[in-house]
Protein backbone atom coordinates (compact mmCIF):
# COMPACT_ATOMS: atom_id res chain seq x y z
CA UNK A 1 0.00 0.00 0.00
CA UNK A 2 1.54 3.39 -0.96
CA UNK A 3 1.41 6.06 1.86
CA UNK A 4 1.86 9.88 2.09
CA UNK A 5 3.88 11.26 5.12
CA UNK A 6 4.85 14.40 6.93
CA UNK A 7 8.20 15.52 8.51
CA UNK A 8 8.69 17.07 12.22
CA UNK A 9 11.39 18.72 13.70
CA UNK A 10 10.40 18.81 17.70
CA UNK A 11 13.75 20.79 18.71
CA UNK A 12 13.05 23.21 15.81
CA UNK A 13 9.13 24.12 16.81
CA UNK A 14 6.66 23.71 19.63
CA UNK A 15 4.91 19.90 20.72
CA UNK A 16 2.00 21.56 20.43
CA UNK A 17 2.11 22.82 16.38
CA UNK A 18 3.69 19.24 15.85
CA UNK A 19 0.63 18.15 17.53
CA UNK A 20 -1.66 20.33 15.31
CA UNK A 21 -0.15 19.40 11.91
CA UNK A 22 -0.37 15.33 12.41
CA UNK A 23 -3.45 15.93 13.66
CA UNK A 24 -4.26 17.69 9.89
CA UNK A 25 -1.87 15.03 7.92
CA UNK A 26 -3.82 11.95 9.54
CA UNK A 27 -7.58 13.96 8.44
CA UNK A 28 -6.49 13.84 4.83
CA UNK A 29 -4.98 10.33 4.70
CA UNK A 30 -1.60 10.73 5.98
CA UNK A 31 -0.08 7.28 7.34
CA UNK A 32 4.11 8.20 8.30
CA UNK A 33 6.13 10.71 10.04
CA UNK A 34 9.71 11.45 9.35
CA UNK A 35 11.75 13.11 12.24
CA UNK A 36 15.48 13.46 12.45
CA UNK A 37 17.50 13.07 15.88
CA UNK A 38 21.18 14.12 13.37
CA UNK A 39 20.17 17.57 14.36
CA UNK A 40 19.02 17.24 17.73
CA UNK A 41 21.12 18.89 20.25
CA UNK A 42 21.08 19.44 24.46
CA UNK A 43 20.45 17.70 27.10
CA UNK A 44 20.09 13.51 26.05
CA UNK A 45 17.04 13.45 29.03
CA UNK A 46 15.63 16.57 27.75
CA UNK A 47 15.96 15.45 23.99
CA UNK A 48 14.54 11.67 24.53
CA UNK A 49 11.15 13.17 26.62
CA UNK A 50 10.67 15.50 23.94
CA UNK A 51 10.94 13.01 20.91
CA UNK A 52 9.03 10.37 23.61
CA UNK A 53 6.35 12.51 23.88
CA UNK A 54 5.54 13.40 20.06
CA UNK A 55 5.94 9.97 18.91
CA UNK A 56 3.76 8.22 21.38
CA UNK A 57 1.33 10.96 19.65
CA UNK A 58 1.70 9.81 16.30
CA UNK A 59 1.53 6.37 17.11
CA UNK A 60 -1.30 6.37 19.22
CA UNK A 61 -2.82 7.50 16.40
CA UNK A 62 -2.04 4.86 13.74
CA UNK A 63 0.86 6.90 11.90
CA UNK A 64 4.46 5.28 12.08
CA UNK A 65 7.57 6.75 12.51
CA UNK A 66 10.40 6.66 11.31
CA UNK A 67 13.86 8.35 13.31
CA UNK A 68 16.61 9.46 10.82
CA UNK A 69 20.14 8.44 12.49
CA UNK A 70 23.80 8.21 12.01
CA UNK A 71 27.33 6.17 13.44
CA UNK A 72 28.22 9.60 14.96
CA UNK A 73 24.16 9.35 17.15
CA UNK A 74 24.97 6.00 18.10
CA UNK A 75 28.05 7.23 19.79
CA UNK A 76 26.96 10.55 20.88
CA UNK A 77 23.92 8.66 22.62
CA UNK A 78 26.41 5.47 23.94
CA UNK A 79 24.16 3.42 21.73
CA UNK A 80 25.19 -0.53 20.76
CA UNK A 81 24.34 -1.52 17.16
CA UNK A 82 23.19 -4.91 18.83
CA UNK A 83 20.70 -2.85 21.41
CA UNK A 84 18.35 -0.72 19.82
CA UNK A 85 16.02 -0.47 23.06
CA UNK A 86 16.66 3.06 23.00
CA UNK A 87 15.19 3.78 19.76
CA UNK A 88 11.94 1.54 20.82
CA UNK A 89 11.99 3.25 24.21
CA UNK A 90 11.31 6.54 22.15
CA UNK A 91 8.45 5.14 20.47
CA UNK A 92 9.55 4.70 16.99
CA UNK A 93 8.47 2.07 14.11
CA UNK A 94 11.79 2.39 12.65
CA UNK A 95 15.04 3.96 12.45
CA UNK A 96 16.82 5.31 9.20
CA UNK A 97 20.69 5.05 8.36
CA UNK A 98 21.37 8.46 7.03
CA UNK A 99 24.97 6.74 6.71
CA UNK A 100 25.68 2.94 6.10
CA UNK A 101 27.95 1.10 8.32
CA UNK A 102 29.66 -1.97 6.87
CA UNK A 103 26.38 -4.69 5.81
CA UNK A 104 27.07 -6.77 8.45
CA UNK A 105 26.03 -4.56 11.19
CA UNK A 106 22.49 -3.62 8.89
CA UNK A 107 22.16 -7.33 8.93
CA UNK A 108 22.06 -7.58 12.35
CA UNK A 109 19.98 -4.88 13.28
CA UNK A 110 16.97 -6.37 10.94
CA UNK A 111 17.18 -8.73 13.68
CA UNK A 112 16.37 -6.98 16.32
CA UNK A 113 13.61 -8.01 18.37
CA UNK A 114 12.20 -4.78 19.19
CA UNK A 115 10.32 -5.08 15.50
CA UNK A 116 12.21 -1.85 14.43
CA UNK A 117 12.18 -1.16 10.59
CA UNK A 118 15.66 -0.57 9.27
CA UNK A 119 15.09 2.05 7.19
CA UNK A 120 18.32 2.26 4.16
CA UNK A 121 19.72 5.73 2.50
CA UNK A 122 18.52 4.87 -1.51
CA UNK A 123 20.59 7.83 -2.94
CA UNK A 124 23.36 5.91 -3.75
CA UNK A 125 23.98 3.89 -6.62
CA UNK A 126 26.46 1.29 -4.86
CA UNK A 127 26.16 -2.32 -3.89
CA UNK A 128 25.00 -1.32 -0.20
CA UNK A 129 22.09 -3.07 -0.61
CA UNK A 130 23.13 -5.78 -2.44
CA UNK A 131 26.10 -6.19 0.46
CA UNK A 132 23.26 -6.02 3.56
CA UNK A 133 21.02 -8.91 1.74
CA UNK A 134 24.10 -10.51 1.20
CA UNK A 135 24.50 -10.92 4.57
CA UNK A 136 21.10 -12.54 4.98
CA UNK A 137 19.35 -9.72 6.20
CA UNK A 138 15.73 -10.36 7.84
CA UNK A 139 14.45 -8.58 4.54
CA UNK A 140 10.75 -7.98 5.73
CA UNK A 141 12.47 -6.02 8.26
CA UNK A 142 14.47 -3.68 5.45
CA UNK A 143 12.89 -0.75 3.95
CA UNK A 144 14.64 2.14 1.82
CA UNK A 145 13.96 5.92 1.92
CA UNK A 146 16.26 8.57 0.03
CA UNK A 147 17.69 11.98 0.95
CA UNK A 148 16.32 15.18 0.55
CA UNK A 149 18.52 18.23 0.14
CA UNK A 150 18.35 21.80 1.56
CA UNK A 151 20.66 23.38 -0.69
CA UNK A 152 19.33 24.44 -4.08
CA UNK A 153 21.13 22.42 -7.14
CA UNK A 154 22.34 19.49 -4.79
CA UNK A 155 19.08 17.14 -5.46
CA UNK A 156 19.65 13.69 -7.36
CA UNK A 157 19.37 14.35 -11.25
CA UNK A 158 16.55 12.13 -12.59
CA UNK A 159 18.41 9.39 -14.33
CA UNK A 160 20.23 8.92 -11.01
CA UNK A 161 17.41 8.41 -8.89
CA UNK A 162 15.99 6.11 -11.55
CA UNK A 163 19.34 3.73 -10.93
CA UNK A 164 19.05 4.07 -7.44
CA UNK A 165 15.16 3.53 -6.90
CA UNK A 166 15.47 0.64 -9.24
CA UNK A 167 17.87 -1.82 -7.02
CA UNK A 168 15.40 -1.12 -4.17
CA UNK A 169 12.24 -2.36 -6.11
CA UNK A 170 13.98 -5.27 -7.78
CA UNK A 171 14.80 -6.58 -4.46
CA UNK A 172 11.22 -6.01 -3.13
CA UNK A 173 11.81 -3.34 -0.79
CA UNK A 174 9.65 -0.93 -0.06
CA UNK A 175 10.80 2.99 -0.88
CA UNK A 176 10.11 5.98 -0.77
CA UNK A 177 11.06 9.95 -1.10
CA UNK A 178 10.69 13.62 -0.62
CA UNK A 179 8.73 16.09 -1.75
CA UNK A 180 8.75 19.81 -0.75
CA UNK A 181 5.80 22.33 0.02
CA UNK A 182 6.19 25.66 -1.03
CA UNK A 183 5.37 26.93 2.39
CA UNK A 184 7.53 25.41 4.82
CA UNK A 185 10.53 26.83 6.78
CA UNK A 186 11.43 24.22 9.10
CA UNK A 187 13.52 21.71 8.56
CA UNK A 188 16.72 19.76 10.15
CA UNK A 189 19.12 22.52 9.28
CA UNK A 190 19.61 26.52 8.95
CA UNK A 191 19.13 26.03 4.90
CA UNK A 192 16.23 24.93 3.55
CA UNK A 193 15.88 25.68 -0.14
CA UNK A 194 13.14 22.84 -0.19
CA UNK A 195 13.16 19.94 0.95
CA UNK A 196 13.03 17.30 -1.96
CA UNK A 197 15.01 14.45 -3.35
CA UNK A 198 14.29 15.56 -7.30
CA UNK A 199 16.46 18.51 -8.13
CA UNK A 200 13.87 18.93 -10.59
CA UNK A 201 10.97 19.01 -8.16
CA UNK A 202 12.36 21.77 -6.39
CA UNK A 203 9.79 24.54 -7.88
CA UNK A 204 7.39 22.27 -9.07
CA UNK A 205 3.89 22.09 -7.80
CA UNK A 206 3.94 19.20 -4.39
CA UNK A 207 0.74 17.22 -5.67
CA UNK A 208 2.82 16.96 -9.40
CA UNK A 209 5.83 16.20 -7.88
CA UNK A 210 3.93 13.63 -5.91
CA UNK A 211 2.22 12.33 -8.58
CA UNK A 212 5.99 12.07 -11.06
CA UNK A 213 7.74 9.89 -7.75
CA UNK A 214 4.66 7.53 -8.59
CA UNK A 215 4.20 7.44 -11.49
CA UNK A 216 7.97 6.22 -12.16
CA UNK A 217 6.81 2.85 -10.32
CA UNK A 218 9.81 2.97 -8.50
CA UNK A 219 8.26 4.77 -4.94
CA UNK A 220 5.81 3.40 -2.77
CA UNK A 221 5.69 6.25 0.21
CA UNK A 222 5.99 9.82 -0.49
CA UNK A 223 6.64 12.18 2.46
CA UNK A 224 6.86 16.13 2.62
CA UNK A 225 10.21 16.72 3.68
CA UNK A 226 9.64 20.37 4.94
CA UNK A 227 7.09 21.68 7.73
CA UNK A 228 4.75 23.00 8.23
CA UNK A 229 2.80 22.24 4.12
CA UNK A 230 -0.42 24.08 4.37
CA UNK A 231 -3.91 22.48 4.49
CA UNK A 232 -4.74 22.86 1.23
CA UNK A 233 -1.43 21.26 0.16
CA UNK A 234 -2.09 18.23 2.13
CA UNK A 235 -5.65 17.89 1.20
CA UNK A 236 -4.97 17.60 -2.37
CA UNK A 237 -2.08 15.15 -1.51
CA UNK A 238 -4.56 12.81 0.24
CA UNK A 239 -7.11 13.28 -2.63
CA UNK A 240 -4.70 11.93 -5.27
CA UNK A 241 -4.50 8.44 -6.70
CA UNK A 242 -1.77 6.59 -5.90
CA UNK A 243 -1.95 4.09 -8.12
CA UNK A 244 -2.31 5.83 -11.64
CA UNK A 245 -1.95 8.87 -13.28
CA UNK A 246 -3.98 11.75 -13.14
CA UNK A 247 -3.66 14.97 -15.10
CA UNK A 248 -4.86 17.88 -14.19
CA UNK A 249 -6.89 19.80 -16.34
CA UNK A 250 -8.44 23.37 -17.59
CA UNK A 251 -12.02 22.70 -19.19
CA UNK A 252 -13.12 24.53 -22.80
CA UNK A 253 -15.84 27.16 -22.23
CA UNK A 254 -18.11 25.26 -24.30
CA UNK A 255 -17.66 21.68 -22.77
CA UNK A 256 -21.06 19.69 -22.64
CA UNK A 257 -22.35 17.85 -20.05
CA UNK A 258 -21.85 14.81 -22.32
CA UNK A 259 -17.91 15.53 -22.75
CA UNK A 260 -17.85 16.08 -19.21
CA UNK A 261 -19.35 12.68 -18.30
CA UNK A 262 -16.52 11.36 -20.61
CA UNK A 263 -13.27 12.85 -19.20
CA UNK A 264 -14.51 11.92 -15.98
CA UNK A 265 -14.02 8.02 -16.52
CA UNK A 266 -11.22 6.15 -16.19
CA UNK A 267 -9.39 5.84 -19.21
CA UNK A 268 -7.39 3.11 -20.85
CA UNK A 269 -4.99 3.95 -23.21
CA UNK A 270 -5.10 1.63 -25.87
CA UNK A 271 -2.34 -1.27 -26.08
CA UNK A 272 -1.37 -0.24 -29.70
CA UNK A 273 0.13 3.08 -28.95
CA UNK A 274 1.29 5.69 -31.34
CA UNK A 275 3.37 8.52 -31.29
CA UNK A 276 0.98 11.11 -31.74
CA UNK A 277 -2.07 10.60 -29.58
CA UNK A 278 -3.18 8.58 -26.03
CA UNK A 279 -6.36 7.12 -27.16
CA UNK A 280 -8.68 5.70 -24.90
CA UNK A 281 -11.41 3.91 -27.00
CA UNK A 282 -13.43 1.64 -24.69
CA UNK A 283 -15.24 4.76 -23.98
CA UNK A 284 -17.08 5.07 -27.16
CA UNK A 285 -19.17 2.12 -26.48
CA UNK A 286 -21.37 4.19 -23.50
CA UNK A 287 -22.09 6.70 -26.36
CA UNK A 288 -23.22 5.38 -29.23
CA UNK A 289 -26.79 6.97 -29.10
CA UNK A 290 -25.39 10.00 -27.40
CA UNK A 291 -25.35 13.77 -29.11
CA UNK A 292 -21.90 14.84 -29.20
CA UNK A 293 -22.81 18.10 -31.71
CA UNK A 294 -19.79 19.98 -33.98
CA UNK A 295 -18.29 22.78 -32.49
CA UNK A 296 -15.85 23.77 -35.03
CA UNK A 297 -12.56 22.30 -35.70
CA UNK A 298 -9.26 23.85 -33.53
CA UNK A 299 -5.47 23.14 -33.31
CA UNK A 300 -4.55 19.69 -31.88
CA UNK A 301 -1.84 21.03 -29.48
CA UNK A 302 0.18 19.18 -27.28
CA UNK A 303 -1.86 18.31 -24.32
CA UNK A 304 -5.08 19.13 -25.69
CA UNK A 305 -8.01 16.87 -24.64
CA UNK A 306 -10.44 15.83 -27.78
CA UNK A 307 -13.73 14.10 -28.28
CA UNK A 308 -15.06 12.84 -31.11
CA UNK A 309 -18.15 14.43 -32.29
CA UNK A 310 -21.22 13.46 -34.53
CA UNK A 311 -19.69 13.43 -37.23
CA UNK A 312 -16.79 10.92 -36.02
CA UNK A 313 -18.37 7.99 -36.86
CA UNK A 314 -17.51 4.89 -35.05
CA UNK A 315 -14.93 7.04 -33.30
CA UNK A 316 -17.55 9.35 -31.21
CA UNK A 317 -17.35 9.87 -28.20
CA UNK A 318 -13.41 8.38 -28.53
CA UNK A 319 -11.21 10.06 -26.02
CA UNK A 320 -8.05 11.86 -27.26
CA UNK A 321 -4.91 13.15 -25.35
CA UNK A 322 -2.46 14.94 -28.15
CA UNK A 323 1.53 14.53 -27.68
CA UNK A 324 2.40 16.20 -30.90
CA UNK A 325 1.30 19.30 -33.06
CA UNK A 326 -1.17 17.84 -35.37
CA UNK A 327 -3.51 19.24 -38.02
CA UNK A 328 -7.12 20.29 -37.11
CA UNK A 329 -9.79 17.73 -37.61
CA UNK A 330 -13.60 18.75 -37.51
CA UNK A 331 -14.64 15.69 -35.83
CA UNK A 332 -12.91 16.26 -32.88
CA UNK A 333 -14.02 18.98 -30.20
CA UNK A 334 -11.69 20.35 -28.20
CA UNK A 335 -12.70 19.75 -24.62
CA UNK A 336 -9.98 20.78 -22.04
CA UNK A 337 -6.21 21.13 -22.10
CA UNK A 338 -3.67 19.38 -19.79
CA UNK A 339 -2.02 22.02 -17.15
CA UNK A 340 1.83 22.77 -18.76
CA UNK A 341 3.83 21.37 -15.86
CA UNK A 342 1.89 18.50 -15.96
CA UNK A 343 2.63 18.05 -19.59
CA UNK A 344 5.81 15.74 -19.04
CA UNK A 345 3.19 13.34 -17.01
CA UNK A 346 1.97 12.27 -20.30
CA UNK A 347 5.36 10.30 -20.61
CA UNK A 348 3.93 7.48 -18.21
CA UNK A 349 0.78 6.80 -19.48
CA UNK A 350 2.04 4.12 -21.73
CA UNK A 351 0.48 1.21 -23.79
CA UNK A 352 -2.92 -0.43 -21.45
CA UNK A 353 -2.35 2.34 -18.52
CA UNK A 354 -5.04 3.51 -16.59
CA UNK A 355 -5.14 6.94 -15.67
CA UNK A 356 -7.68 9.94 -14.59
CA UNK A 357 -8.77 13.80 -16.03
CA UNK A 358 -9.03 15.93 -13.03
CA UNK A 359 -10.46 19.28 -13.41
CA UNK A 360 -8.34 21.72 -11.78
CA UNK A 361 -10.11 25.07 -9.41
Amino acid sequence: MRKLGVSIYPEKTTMEKDKQYIDLAIKYGFQRVFTCLLSAEGDIEKIKKMYKEIIKYCTDRGMEVVLDVAPNIFQKLNISYDDLTFFKELGATGIRLDIGFDGLKEANMSFNNLDLDIELNMSNDTYYLENILSHTARKDKIIGCHNFYPQVFTGLSYDYFIKCSKRFKENNIRTAAFVSTSCGEIGPWSINDGLCTLEEHRNLNITTAAKHLWATGLIDDVIIGNAYASEDELKRLGELNRYLVELDIYLEENTSDVEKSIINELHVRRGDINDYMIRSTEIRKKHINSEIPILGEKEQKIGDVMIGNNSFGKYKGELQVILKDIPKDKRKNKVAVVAEEELFLLNYVGAWSKFKLKVRD
